[in-house]
């Protein structure tokens, strides 16, 4: 195999490997993670690039390829998101509004999933649709007993 083709093939196995560590894509086969690697948009930031402003239309998730972003919200501290890192999950789905403002910590590539692209994945792999959503669904059913407990724990206070 020329060094060229070969160095793409490692390229492509690093893709897959990064893309089904992070949230969600875990449920996806190997084709299904070849199709992300290839179709999504990827960008490339310096340190202290802004990846999105707090406010900005969110048009898509990121994953994390190499580097970190960092993550500043209105409130609280910020929060660094690594190799693999998924960020803003729901904008896979939907198309809403930014929650913070993201900066590339150091040199760092990230890769654009918008919710067509994630809608044409999982039409073509109904499976990981199915896991996906039962994921997703076991999720809110968590989070829903979470807030019934802190409900509970702010009527006896």
């Amino acid at each position: 195999m020329p060094e060229a083709e070969r160095q793409g093939s490692v390229g492509l196995d690093d893709d897959i490997a990064i893309l089904a560590a992070a949230p969600v894509f875990g449920f996806l086969d190997r084709d299904a993670l070849r199709l992300l690697s290839f179709a999504a948009e990827r960008r490339e930031l310096a340190d202290g690039d802004r990846l999105f402003a707090r406010g900005d239309s969110a048009d898509g998730g990121f994953v994390v390829m190499s580097g970190a972003v960092r993550l500043v919200p209105r409130k609280g501290k910020p929060v660094e998101a690594g190799r693999s890192a998924l960020i803003g999950n729901l904008a896979l789905f939907v198309r809403g509004e930014r929650p913070c403002d993201a900066f590339a910590v150091g040199r760092c590539e990230v890769m654009r999933i918008t919710p067509t692209l994630m809608r044409r994945v999982l039409e073509e792999f109904p499976a990981a649709a199915q896991a996906i959503h039962d994921a997703m669904a076991q999720d809110l059913v968590s989070f829903t007993g979470d807030l019934d407990r802190v409900r509970s724990l702010l009527g006896e206070a």
